[in-house]
C-alpha cells in the first residue's frame, strides 16, 4: 500500500500542475474565429485564431489585434471588456502606435496636421482588405478596448485540404 501511495504522489503533484498551468494559458490565451472580410487575404471567414491578450500598450505596429466593436453612436466603451464569448469583437492591423505619424488616411477623421503623431494611449488600426470597417472610420482606438494580439493561425494552410473548424 506504501508503495501504491509514493507513486501516485508525483502523478498527483503533475495533474495538479497541468491544471493549474492550463487555468493560466486560459486566462492569457483566446480563440477568435474570423466572420467578415476585412482581413483578407491575411484572414478568411472560418479562420481561427491564438489570441495573447494584452492591452493595447503590448501592440507593435504591424501586429494583428482583437479589439471591442465600436457601440452604435460611437463612442467607446469604458471599463473592462466583456468576456470573449460574450462580445462581438474586430479584428485589424494596428498600423500606427503612439509616437508614429499620423497615417495620412486617418488624419481627417482625427482631426490631425501633417506631422502630427499618434497620441498617447491610442492606435490606430486597418483592415488588411480593401473594405473594411477601421480607423478611417472610427478614428484612435483607446488601448484598454484591445483584448490582445495574434500570436498564430490555428486554421489549416489554403490548398492543404483541410477545413477550418469552427
Amino acid at each position: 500500500m506504501r508503495r501504491v501511495l509514493i507513486l501516485l504522489a508525483p502523478i498527483a503533484a503533475l495533474a495538479a500542475g497541468l491544471a493549474a498551468g492550463l487555468a493560466v494559458a486560459r486566462r492569457r490565451l483566446v480563440v477568435v474565429r474570423i466572420s467578415g472580410a476585412s482581413m483578407l487575404p491575411t484572414y478568411r471567414t472560418g479562420d481561427r485564431v491564438l489570441v495573447r491578450r494584452t492591452t493595447g500598450a503590448g501592440v507593435g505596429r504591424g501586429q494583428v489585434v482583437v479589439l471591442q466593436t465600436l457601440p452604435p453612436g460611437g463612442e467607446w466603451r469604458t471599463g473592462p471588456l466583456p468576456a470573449p464569448g460574450a462580445a462581438m469583437w474586430f479584428i485589424k492591423r494596428a498600423v500606427a502606435v503612439p509616437g508614429d505619424p499620423v497615417p495620412p488616411e486617418v488624419a481627417g477623421r482625427v482631426g490631425a496636421s501633417p506631422g502630427d503623431t499618434v497620441p498617447a494611449g491610442r492606435l490606430v488600426v486597418l483592415g488588411d482588405g480593401p473594405v473594411s470597417e477601421d480607423s478611417r472610420v472610427w478614428g484612435y482606438v483607446p488601448f484598454d478596448r484591445v483584448l490582445g494580439v495574434v500570436v498564430r493561425s490555428m486554421s489549416p494552410v489554403r490548398g492543404s485540404g483541410g477545413v477550418a473548424g469552427s
